[in-house]
């Protein structure tokens, strides 16, 4: 039986890698990644360098094409299906072409893999139309929520007192209800900008985990400009940009 490894190898940190991920990754015989083709140069090497320090010498990496998507669209769940669907043919044919019989496969996965990552969710997919079969588990990793409320020294939660991790889209159609604490993650939009910022803090981090770290904090009101002029000086520099950030409600 083949068997493939969902390892979360953190959020940029080579330090983050956790030794139960070292172990998998040196146990790997073939490592699958997805091109996006963006200009992340500096989150490839970083992928090279564990790979350098904790995989075999003979581990070979099969790489294909992520399929593009529509970015804004108009039925989201919909397009979400369908770029899984064709993101499982694309895997399901790598492992096919590359993975052998008794043969270790791998997808490293930024982060966790169980926090807005798809790579769960395809494996399944591939298992579900039964023509390519294997056996897989998961490695959990330290995803850039855990780094953002480290580096910024805070609690994601208050005491007695619920927090709810959403995505920039979902923040854009309202605070959610029965939370003060909201974390948010895939924000393109700065959407932040459309939150009353009145008694309102933010905890905002960029890059998390690397070199190339940027930290925000302070009353929304006051830093909201700060952050925008941050993010788009870094954005120009790199070619992309990952962040996160925690809003606050004041007691």
């Amino acid at each position: 039986m083949r068997k493939i490894y969902v390892i979360g190898i953190g959020s940029g940190d080579p330090d983050q890698l956790t030794l139960q991920a070292a172990k998998a990754i040196g146990r790997t015989d073939v490592f699958f990644l997805l091109d996006k083709g963006e200009a992340k140069e500096s989150m490839i090497e970083l992928r090279r360098r564990m790979l350098k320090a904790y995989g075999r010498p003979s581990r070979r990496i099969a790489e294909g094409r992520d399929p593009d998507r529509d970015r804004a669209p108009a039925d989201y769940e919909a397009t979400i299906a369908d770029w899984r669907r064709r993101r499982s043919e694309v895997t399901e044919a790598l492992i096919g072409e590359h993975l052998l019989d008794g043969e270790t496969g791998a997808f490293l996965v930024w982060g966790d893999p169980s926090l807005y990552d798809s790579t769960i969710a395809i494996l399944d997919e591939i298992l579900a139309r039964g023509q390519t079969t294997f056996e897989y588990e998961v490695i959990p990793g330290i995803s850039s929520v855990s780094t953002l409320a480290a580096r910024h020294r805070i609690g994601l939660n208050r005491v007695g007192r619920p927090f709810q991790v959403t995505t920039g889209r979902r923040l854009a159609e309202g605070w959610p209800d029965g939370a003060d604490d909201v974390i948010v993650m895939l924000d393109a939009h700065q959407t932040f900008g459309t939150v009353d910022a009145e008694n309102v803090e933010i905890f905002w981090g960029a890059y998390l985990g690397t070199e190339d770290e940027l930290l925000v904090a302070g009353p929304l009101d006051e830093v909201a400009d700060e952050i925008r002029r941050v993010r788009a000086e870094a954005r120009e520099r790199h070619g992309w940009i990952m962040d996160t950030y925690l809003l606050r409600r004041r007691a």
